[in-house]
């Protein structure tokens, strides 16, 4: 029987991981499309025409500006007249108090602060904010390809597959280059994931003040990644029954998540405390309390559908496919009819090649404890946030998908393990086969400009 706090060690990988020429040169491939796909997304997409970005943006000015985090205040929140800004294509002609909407100032303000010495570098150049969110967004790219090849060393390609997919999707590629705090909120979340790996491979893993920080700085980012803790907290207690610990060690390895990440959110919290009263520490209260007209659903539902639960589902389904792929704008550009036919046959073929992929190597039982610990954490990422994203639209109508992208490294896997099921007999017999799947990935980033050229400048008015 095995002694109580003695772990029975199965390494994932040799100590030391060997990354090839190849894979380098690859991943830089990836990182340089990626950002002329974002440099052009940053510049040619009309100013404002970015789900929320002039209440973003106004964020970051009045830090800037004025020195100070800002308030949420009724009156933030203008319905008619963000109304009228989108359905004219924010005219210039209604633009001149486009800096009074400011219904994003109840968001925890890490992102915004990092914002703040580029705003006032470039003079408040809306581009020059876009390229910094660009860029955070290549840390995106880069965490997820380094938690895959974490993951699972022995297929290399999954991670460069993974990645490419991130990097090329054409929403994605469109949220990233435009200011919102959705960049920064994913690369916590592919560190946090990065972080939960690493610690459940490790044969002596130390404590996980590294989870604890990233935690905490996910608290000051954004309210729709606070699972991050739940995930944090879940590695410690998935190591702590495999290694089965002493109650003192498992102990030290809570703390070290959980005092960091309390004592950098508890400083937001404690200020939102003092400025919305009450028990309001995300400031979420407050935000329900300003955003009066923002659409609700049981209305919408009446109003739009004389009250069918099936023609709203419907909508609901297709407009959150479309948008997870590429509805631009406000959610005003839509792709041609077969862009999404296609899309919908790759998102249905994944499936079946992942349950190949995952048959022809024996899994889950040919996978290390580390490597099922680590799917499951995987799994319940993809789980909380479309729990979050149904929860949410029980109440508001957002039929958004990118409020799905902090599930899009256990998406990009899936989509990864899909591709190479599909060509992983041929890569039985010969191994450049493999690489396959991240050659496909840069016909999709072919698309993302093709999306740009075709259905963005020319529908949007550039003024």
């Amino acid at each position: 029987m095995q002694p109580a706090g003695q772990e029975v060690l199965v390494p994932l990988r040799p100590a030391t991981l060997t990354i090839g020429r190849g894979e380098w040169v690859a991943l830089a491939l990836i990182l340089v499309v990626y950002g002329l796909l974002a440099w052009q997304y940053a510049v040619r997409v009309p100013d404002w025409q970015a789900p929320d970005e002039p209440a973003h943006y106004n964020y970051v000015r009045q830090i800037a500006d004025e020195g100070r985090l800002p308030v949420l205040e009724m009156g933030d929140w203008q319905q008619d007249y963000q109304n009228a800004l989108v359905g004219s294509g924010f005219d210039p002609a209604l633009t001149d108090r486009i800096d009074t909407l400011e219904y994003e100032d109840h968001q925890p303000p890490l992102y915004y602060l990092l914002q703040a010495p580029v705003y006032a570098a470039s003079d408040g150049d809306l581009v020059a904010l876009r390229l910094f969110s660009a860029l955070i967004g290549a840390g995106v790219v880069l965490a997820a390809w380094a938690t895959l090849r974490a993951l699972f060393p022995r297929w290399p390609a999954l991670a460069l597959t993974g990645a490419a997919f991130m990097a090329f999707l054409p929403q994605h590629v469109s949220i990233l280059a435009s200011v919102s705090n959705d960049s920064l909120a994913e690369l916590l979340v592919g560190l946090t994931l990065l972080a939960s790996v690493r610690y459940l491979d490790r044969t002596q893993p130390r404590p996980p003040i590294a989870l604890g920080l990233l935690v905490g700085a996910a608290l000051l980012t954004k309210t729709t990644i606070y699972f991050l803790a739940g995930i944090a907290g879940l590695a410690v207690l998935l190591r702590w029954r495999r290694a089965r610990w002493p109650l003192r060690e498992a102990a030290g390895h809570i703390a070290a998540v959980l005092i960091p990440a309390v004592l950098l959110g508890g400083l937001w919290w404690a200020r939102n405390l003092d400025v919305y009263g009450g028990t309001d520490f995300t400031g979420l209260a407050r935000h329900d309390a300003v955003t009066v007209g923002q659409p609700r659903t049981d209305d919408y539902i009446e109003t739009m559908y004389g009250g069918s639960t099936r023609l709203y589902l419907e909508n609901y389904a297709r407009t959150t496919f479309r948008s997870f792929w590429g509805q631009f704008g406000w959610m005003g550009v839509v792709m041609a009819g077969w862009t999404y036919t296609l899309f919908l046959l790759f998102a249905v073929g994944v499936v079946p090649g992942a349950i190949l992929f995952a048959g022809r190597h024996s899994w889950p039982r040919g996978l290390t404890p580390a490597q099922r610990e680590s799917l499951f954490l995987f799994g319940i990422v993809l789980a909380l946030v479309l729990a979050a994203y149904v929860l949410y639209n029980l109440d508001f109508v957002q039929f958004q998908g990118r409020y799905l992208y902090p599930a899009l490294v256990p998406l990009a896997l899936l989509a990864a393990l899909g591709l190479r099921g599909w060509v992983d007999w041929l890569a039985g017999r010969w191994p450049v086969a493999a690489w396959l799947p991240v050659a496909a990935m840069f016909a999709l980033a072919a698309f993302a400009w093709y999306a740009l050229d075709t259905y963005i400048v020319p529908t949007l008015p550039a003024w």
